[in-house]
This record gives structure tokens, C-alpha cells and sequence, in this order.
């Protein structure tokens, strides 16, 4: 088992098992009928995790808690760690114990190492592909029930994690500004509420979508960061980042600047290249590409 875990401040370990829970009583019900009935009980095995293709590995911790959950005993022991990148062919673990457990626990722990792992890699890509020219965001579009593990697997992927849900941020976006009569309406109602509920620890960002309404935020103040909605253009010709430049430029350092729209491994170094300090992007999590990694099983004698 991992000596150490740190974990995010908005993940528990009992956050993790409520998932695991989940995940058991939907997988394995009220007993994997298959193992119990080809699978002597008491009899032992052994088992490697096995990576099938390049990437950015994620959940050890996680797995170690499926395994936790089921009868033991059970060790496992790690080759690698959250955060590593790993190679086709790499070991990346190995357990050792109770062989009906572990065939039960085989593809829940596959399912969540997987798509953590491959949300690890996307991340990492796009981090790598950004030279260190802006912070790379997660967004809320992650799987329902698995908002804590998708944004933990940003951020071992070397990402960082926008907010974690509508509560602990104040994010002002296109139907907020029509229900609040405008960007000034919006921006004093946020401030009156920040004032209310004595929550100054909330920050707030505003969405715009062009210069008079980014104008208009400079005019106004009042806010921590803008986002910068939809400024890329992606054509034939190639990637236009003229107008998100333009922007970056006219806000000169007044708040922090996060651009969002068009975002894609082929258009993230140019974007980062006009000097925004965040890239967000959904797909990080809503479009994930699981990474393909196996469980060899050998019974004992």
C-alpha cells in the first residue's frame, strides 16, 4: 500500500468508499455467482496491473480502497505512483490474495484506474502542449457522483482545478447578466451577496463574450478574474488567437484572465501563447479516453 496520500481538500476517504460502496452493490450485488461457483473459497492468487499503453497513471489509492473493502487478505504493492508516467508493457502493481476477491474487485478497480488514468494523460498532454505558458483548468463537467476523483485526476495529471461545484465561487455567466439587468447589475449583486453572507472568501469571475462587454468589466472593476468566452477562431487558414491577444492585452494585468472555447490539444499552445494566465477545458473530463490498462490473474496451485 502507498506510505502516504495526500488528498485534494475537497475528497475524503469516505468520500472514496461511499463510491466504492456504489460501485460494489451495482457490480457484484449480492455475490459474483461466477467466481463463487468455478473458485474454491480459500483458494489464493496472484496479480499484476499491467499498462497496455502510454500514458499518465492515477487511483492508485483508489484501487488500494476497492481491495480494502472486499475480504481479505490482500496485499498490494506498487511499482509506480499517482502522477507517473508509465510505458506500454509496464508493470505498474502487483496484489497477491484472497482469488475471490480480487475477481470481484477486478473491474470496479479497472473502471475508476482507467478513467482516472486517462483523465491523467489528457492533462498532462495538454500541460505539456501549453509550456508552462498558462494554467491548465478543469471545469464541471465531470461524471455525476465522480466530480472528486475526475478533478483529483486533473490535477495528478499536473493540471489545476477550477471550482469544485456552484458553491465555492462566484462565476457570472450569460443568463446571470440578463437576469441581473446587465454586467454592472451583475457585478454589484455578487458583491452585495459576498457582503450578506459575509463570504469574502468567494471570488468572482465574469464571462464575456466580446470587447464591449469586456469593456464594460474594466469600467466597472469589482471582479478577480474574466473569462474570456470564445475568442479562438479555428479555420482552414488555422488557429486565429488575435482577438483572445487582444483582449489579454486591453485587460493588462488588471484581473486574471481565463480563456475558455476552442480549446484542444492543436490550439492550446497558441492560446497560452497570448499571454492568458488559465485555459479551461471541459473535455478534460467529459470527453476521456480511458487508458488502457489490464489485470493479469494466476490462480495458485
Amino acid at each position: 500500500m502507498t506510505e502516504t496520500t495526500e488528498l485534494p481538500h475537497y475528497l475524503t476517504e469516505g468520500d472514496i468508499d461511499a463510491v466504492i460502496r456504489r460501485g460494489l452493490l451495482e457490480d457484484v450485488g449480492p455475490g459474483d455467482v461466477t467466481t463463487q461457483a468455478t473458485i474454491p473459497e480459500g483458494t489464493s492468487a496472484d496479480a499484476m496491473f499491467l499498462a497496455k499503453a502510454d500514458g499518465t497513471v492515477a487511483g492508485l489509492f483508489v484501487v488500494e480502497r476497492v481491495f480494502s473493502a472486499l475480504p481479505g487478505p490482500i496485499s498490494l504493492v506498487w511499482d509506480v505512483a499517482d502522477g507517473d508516467r508509465v510505458e506500454h508493457g509496464q508493470v505498474l502493481g502487483r496484489l497477491n490474495g484472497n482469488a475471490r476477491s480480487i475477481l470481484e474487485g477486478e473491474r470496479l478497480a479497472l473502471n475508476l484506474l482507467q478513467r482516472m488514468s486517462g483523465i491523467a494523460t489528457a492533462t498532462r498532454a495538454m500541460v505539456d502542449a501549453a509550456a508552462g505558458g498558462a494554467q491548465i483548468l478543469d471545469t464541471r463537467k465531470t461524471a455525476p457522483g465522480l466530480r472528486g476523483l475526475d478533478k483529483w485526476a486533473v490535477v495528478l495529471g499536473g493540471g489545476t482545478n477550477h471550482r469544485v461545484g456552484l458553491h465555492d465561487m462566484i462565476l457570472i455567466k450569460d443568463n446571470h447578466i440578463a437576469a441581473s439587468g446587465g454586467i454592472t447589475g451583475a457585478i454589484q449583486a455578487a458583491h452585495r451577496f459576498r457582503a450578506n453572507h459575509r463570504r469574502d472568501d468567494l471570488q468572482i469571475e465574469i464571462e464575456v463574450r466580446n470587447f464591449k462587454e469586456l469593456d464594460e468589466v474594466l469600467s466597472v472593476g469589482g471582479v478577480d478574474r474574466v473569462l474570456l468566452d470564445n475568442m479562438v477562431s479555428v479555420t482552414p487558414a488555422g488557429i486565429d488567437t488575435s482577438r483572445l491577444r487582444a483582449a489579454a492585452t486591453r485587460v493588462d494585468g488588471r484581473f486574471l484572465t481565463e480563456a475558455s472555447g476552442n480549446v484542444t490539444l492543436e490550439t492550446v499552445g497558441a492560446i497560452a501563447r497570448t499571454g492568458v494566465d488559465y485555459i479551461s477545458s471541459g473535455t478534460l473530463t467529459h470527453s476521456i479516453r480511458a487508458l488502457d490498462i489490464s489485470l493479469k490473474v494466476t490462480l495458485s496451485a
